[in-house]
């Protein structure tokens, strides 16, 4: 079969692999599309600190079960699957409390082992989740990236009574958005690009406010009555503007964190304690993907998020687009 292969990094090719071999207790996924994500990219470059090498890459893919293992009953052969691409042991105490994607033995597809951009991949059946076989795969595998989303806001207990400040209008940051817009949440979105605020306005945002030149502060005071933000979500993930957004949190309000910067950011605590301030940090998904099917049969429409589609023979052009056009792009897909 055919994958695609970071050896090393700055090392991007399409290899030949044998195909897998499927295992109890796995179905075997034939692969039709895959999102290229930002951790991807990481990976490519050298510059994520979690994956390892060599690598097939890709954790946001989909497809049609070719095959099961012994012991699955479902899916199904010819079922159309989105793939959760978080794995834990289920006996640590994370596992213990039901948040298996902070795993203390967490392994990632495409990051951890091998992942989805390949022809094939066998996956554990309970992280394969069935969707209507209408819907195209380019809906489906928008899934995951969706699955991040709806972790973020159900960690940050997102309702229709919370306004919502999203910091950053990238592909995750308007997948907040799409998310917080469904739940019945007023939501702005504050970006130092116009183009990227256009698409958050086009896609329900009530402001859509460039920081670099209004003031993001004052803005928010005045869309709150001076009361301040209740959920204000970083997906920008800047340390020196933390301390800015605890300063926007209302009393009693929540920051949503999705950041790995390992960079220290300088934060009062008083705003903390005087607030009595949640932050809440946001990682991967937890058993996310069936609220996220939910979503899209409830009509949040995923496809508005894909800009560009490439054959995966074509995924050095993609990878190339990507980092020299940024602002022509926003979800890249690859199909099998």
């Amino acid at each position: 079969m055919k994958a695609i292969f970071v050896k090393e990094p700055k090392s991007l090719e399409i290899v030949d692999l044998p195909e897998p071999v499927v295992k109890a207790g796995e179905v075997l996924v034939r692969v039709r599309a895959a999102g290229i994500c930002g951790s991807d990219m990481h990976i490519y470059h050298g510059t994520n600190p979690l994956a390892k090498y060599p690598r097939v890459i890709g954790h946001e893919f989909a497809g049609e079960v070719v095959a099961v293992g012994g012991g699955v009953n479902s899916p199904k052969i010819g079922d159309h699957v989105a793939v959760d691409p978080v794995t834990a042991c289920g006996a640590c105490y994370p596992c213990s409390i039901g948040r298996p994607n902070v795993c203390t033995k967490l392994e990632v597809f495409g990051v951890h082992r091998d992942g989805g951009m390949a022809e094939f991949v066998a996956v554990p059946s309970r992280n394969a989740h069935i969707a209507p076989k209408d819907w195209p795969f380019e809906k489906l595998v928008m899934t995951e990236p969706f699955s991040i989303a709806a972790n973020t806001l159900s960690r940050s207990e997102c309702t229709s009574r919370d306004l919502v400040l999203v910091m950053g209008a990238g592909p995750i940051g308007l997948t907040i958005l799409m998310g917080a817009k469904l739940l019945g949440a007023r939501v702005a979105v504050a970006d130092i690009l116009d183009s990227r605020l256009k698409v958050a306005k086009d896609l329900g945002a009530e402001l859509a406010i460039n920081s670099k030149n209004q003031d993001l502060e004052r803005e928010m005071n005045k869309w709150t009555d001076g009361v301040g933000v209740p959920l204000v979500i970083d997906a920008v993930c800047i340390p020196e503007l933390f301390a800015q957004l605890l300063r926007i949190a209302s009393p009693a309000g929540r920051v949503a964190h999705l950041s790995f910067s390992e960079k220290p950011t300088m934060i009062s605590s008083l705003e903390v304690t005087k607030k009595e301030l949640a932050i809440i940090g946001s990682r991967l998904n937890c058993n996310m993907f069936p609220r996220v099917i939910d979503w899209f049969g409830k009509g949040l429409e995923p496809e508005k998020l894909v800009s560009h589609k490439f054959s995966f023979t074509e995924v050095v052009a993609a990878f190339r687009l990507i980092e020299e056009k940024p602002l022509e792009t926003c979800k890249v897909l690859l199909t099998f």
